[in-house]
């Protein structure tokens, strides 16, 4: 297959395998890779200790080119105040599990892009390093493309699409309301703004000079080849890889997506951004937007609590099920093997 788009991914195929924290390491970053693909590893919430082990085992594995992936939020407060709304909000659920809250020297696991991290990462000078939520500054940035390294970021309006090129982005993945998992949203948090993806596409499509990427919706290769259709340069997936032999999506997650029809919503209870997922019993009772929710990424520290006392007793009713509104491509088969089924066919 020749696609003139290739050259940019430096791979086979024109598929991205979406960064999943929480349901994957370096194993299906590595199959993905092997399969043509350009596999990515979500690495926001490693320690430079994990991250340094999992870049080695990807350089040990493949030698194609891979994606490190990072959060590159602002870092703000969490007054005690709303600390205690949250809580106070969740004390009943507190009870039911036999929990107790957190107390206020409790930190969040997820840490922005930062020079330590850059420390971290550049003897292995990726071939991609991919945000979300934005770009890092622009002494950080300019440090990674001095290594050869293309930036990607994530856009969901055309707004932000136009922001990441005018500030640095080698290439701008256009995320669809469709998508799983946290939105990207960076410059407003206007819901009102988030579009499918087809119609961010046309948007978006003639105003940016850049190499654009489809994300959202996409779980069979017709899905992609009408993405590339409508001027997309490349995908990005991630809910079909959640079935995946290599993938370590819980069997609780795995269940739930089991379940027919899946019923996603946006919410922000399970990390204070908005994220798609699995509509579960927090999502139904609380409200998936709810207004006491503390900002990103403080929500998870006290729901993370009550997470992890049900999924003891197997049931999610608490968990971040992160999934795609389209789970028609999800396959419990090697990630190889889904990689080439999405691209047989595609675009000549």
């Amino acid at each position: 297959m020749t696609n003139k788009r290739q050259p940019f991914l430096g791979t086979e195929l024109p598929i991205i395998q979406a960064p999943m924290a929480g349901v994957q390491d370096s194993e299906l970053t590595i199959a993905v890779c092997n399969a043509g693909g350009l596999g990515s590893l979500p690495c926001g919430m490693l320690s430079s200790e994990m991250l340094q082990a999992e870049i080695r085992r990807i350089q040990a594995a493949t030698p194609a080119p891979y994606n490190l992936n990072f959060f590159c939020h602002r870092v703000s407060d969490y007054p005690e105040p709303v600390r205690q709304r949250w809580q106070s909000l969740l004390a009943p659920y507190f009870d039911e599990f036999g929990v107790t809250a957190s107390a206020g020297t409790a930190s969040a696991s997820r840490q922005p892009f930062s020079h330590d991290i850059a420390d971290v990462i550049e003897t292995a000078r990726p071939a991609f390093v991919s945000f979300h939520f934005g770009l890092p500054d622009k002494p950080l940035l300019q440090r990674l493309k001095s290594w050869g390294t293309k930036v990607l970021s994530s856009a969901t309006t055309l707004d932000e699409a136009l922001w990441l090129e005018a500030n640095g982005a080698d290439g701008i993945i256009l995320q669809g309301l469709e998508a799983g998992g946290h939105r990207g949203m960076f410059l407003s948090m206007d819901f009102g703004s988030q579009q499918p993806l087809r119609a961010l596409l046309v948007q978006a499509k003639d105003k940016l000079a850049v190499p654009v990427i489809a994300a959202g919706g996409l779980g069979s290769a017709a899905d992609i080849n009408a993405a590339l259709k409508a001027g997309a340069d490349a995908v990005q997936i991630g809910t079909a890889y959640l079935l995946c032999d290599e993938a370590k999506t819980s069997a609780i997650h795995r269940r739930a997506i089991g379940q027919q029809p899946v019923q996603t919503q946006i919410t922000t209870l399970f990390s204070g951004r908005p994220a798609r997922g699995i509509v579960n019993r927090a999502m139904a009772e609380l409200g998936p937007l709810h207004e006491a929710a503390p900002p990103f990424p403080f929500a998870a520290i006290d729901m993370g609590l009550l997470r992890q006392a049900a999924e003891r007793q197997g049931i999610g009713d608490f968990s971040p099920l992160w999934c795609g509104q389209n789970t028609s491509g999800c396959c419990d088969v090697p990630a190889a093997e889904l990689t080439l089924a999405l691209a047989a066919g595609l675009m000549q």
